[in-house]
């Protein structure tokens, strides 16, 4: 049924260090934190939104040097609108009912939040298993039917990627700026 084969090579112990290094993060943002959480989603604590907003920034002009330098080679998945909306359902189902997404469950696991740990951890097993069992048997149906035919902003416009994260950047620090305004 289940094959277990040596997981230990170079790529997963970079995606562990990474995982490790951004769980940190996560957590030394205060977003890893039930209430913080919570605040956010009855917007009253715009703490997880201006940690996502940074994230953005950040990965946005690092995937876009890094692909400048020929570091990277990006090959994005094309997506179906029943299926980008059946996964915000899920994940905003999972996330509004135990007030964690999976990147802060690990977090708040590592910090010791046993409501993460006993709800979360099996939550999210629970879910992947089902998922794994049920997808192919929709594979082939609506989830791959009437496919979205541009994958990125950059395929609607004819412009330079630069001029959009330019753009991004202005708008996402100037929201930045106005939520630290308001308080």
């Amino acid at each position: 049924m289940f094959k277990i084969k040596s997981f230990i090579n170079k790529h997963n112990i970079y995606g562990l260090l990474t995982g490790l290094f951004f769980g940190f993060l996560l957590q030394k943002g205060g977003i890893t934190d039930y209430d913080v959480l919570v605040g956010q989603l009855l917007l009253e604590d715009f703490t997880v939104f201006k940690v996502i907003l940074t994230a953005i920034l950040t990965g946005m002009i690092g995937v876009y040097f890094m692909k400048s330098f020929r570091l990277i080679e990006i090959n994005l998945k094309p997506g179906t609108l029943i299926s980008i909306i059946t996964g915000g359902l899920i994940f905003g189902f999972g996330f509004g009912l135990l007030g964690y997404c999976p990147g802060t469950l690990v977090g708040a696991v590592g910090t010791g939040s046993l409501d993460a740990l006993i709800a979360g951890v099996p939550g999210i097993i629970i879910g992947a298993g089902i998922f794994a069992n049920i997808y192919p048997k929709f594979k082939n149906s609506f989830f791959e039917k009437n496919q979205i035919k541009k994958n990125n902003i950059l395929d609607y416009f004819s412009v330079k990627p630069i001029l959009i994260i330019f753009i991004a950047l202005v708008v996402m620090v100037t929201t930045l700026i106005l939520l630290e305004l308001i308080g």
